[in-house]
């Protein structure tokens, strides 16, 4: 089963999730640690911006990270490499359709993916079925829901509604973040516990401006205005304006807010 990225693969998407992932990483990643020896499957590499994260924190782990886009697979595994960190191991490979034995991973991780398949449950049961008993699961995801700024702008409300439609016509869920826990749960995993990690960016906190509002919020925002065009889903005039009002909160006196969701859940033992 395949999935439309509507991001696309192009170097500035690339460039946009690195960013996204050096600005999070002590929010989101913090508590994410496998004990040395284990074997991890993060599933939906991207283009490496977690793989990174997770090698680095995990440096005695076995990690396996696996993409469908040959491309992304390709552009992850150079960045591993030019970094110099030799415990991950990539495979081209479709969660629904995975490549390993049941019951080969203690742990498993994917951070943003979730969001764009058109089925997460059965993903998150395709997982399951490689995870040993007792192993783990960790799911991060947002939920553009959860954005907030000031100036408030309707023309800014309408440019992001724009990727939230964009995602659901190819099948998956800007929103997905609060249904992560009801989503795992009945996925058959137990133990389900979500916690939600808010970004909260004002004119005190310049590194978060940069990296979070403008470089990874707004960009990815920027970054489907001609989808959104072709899909008469805008007037250009609207989606311009709307764009700009983002910048405008990422000024002294502006503030933003987004809300990640990161759930870790087991698999019971027998």
């Amino acid at each position: 089963m395949t999935q439309q990225y509507v991001h696309g693969y192009e170097l500035t998407e690339a460039l946009r999730l690195q960013d996204q992932a050096q600005t999070l990483v002590e929010l989101l990643h913090s508590d994410t640690h496998f004990p040395s020896g284990s074997a991890v499957l993060e599933a939906g590499v991207g283009v490496g911006a977690q793989t990174v994260t997770l090698a680095q924190s995990s440096p005695d782990a076995k990690i396996t990270s696996i993409d469908i886009s040959e491309r992304s697979i390709e552009h992850a595994h150079e960045r591993i490499q030019t970094l110099g960190l030799t415990n991950v191991h990539f495979e081209q490979a479709d969660i629904f359709s995975l490549p390993f034995a049941e019951e080969t991973f203690d742990h498993i991780f994917l951070c943003f993916v979730l969001e764009h398949l058109p089925n997460p449950g059965a993903a998150l049961e395709c997982l399951r079925s490689v995870l040993k008993p007792g192993g783990t699961i960790t799911v991060i995801e947002g939920d553009h829901g959860s954005t907030y700024f000031h100036p408030e702008s309707d023309a800014a409300d309408a440019a992001i509604q724009c990727q939230v439609e964009l995602q659901r016509r190819a099948g998956g869920d800007a929103h997905i973040g609060r249904r992560l826990y009801p989503l795992v749960a009945s996925s058959g995993f137990t133990s389900v516990r979500v916690s939600p990690r808010m970004v909260y960016v004002d004119g005190s906190k310049p590194h978060l401006i940069e990296g979070f509002t403008k470089k990874t919020f707004t960009n990815m925002i920027e970054g489907i205005r001609e989808s959104a065009l072709e899909a008469a889903i805008i007037e250009p005039t609207l989606f311009d304006q709307g764009v700009r009002d983002l910048h405008r909160t990422a000024t002294v006196d502006g503030t933003f807010s987004y809300t990640f969701y990161k759930a870790v859940a087991e698999k019971q033992s027998v």
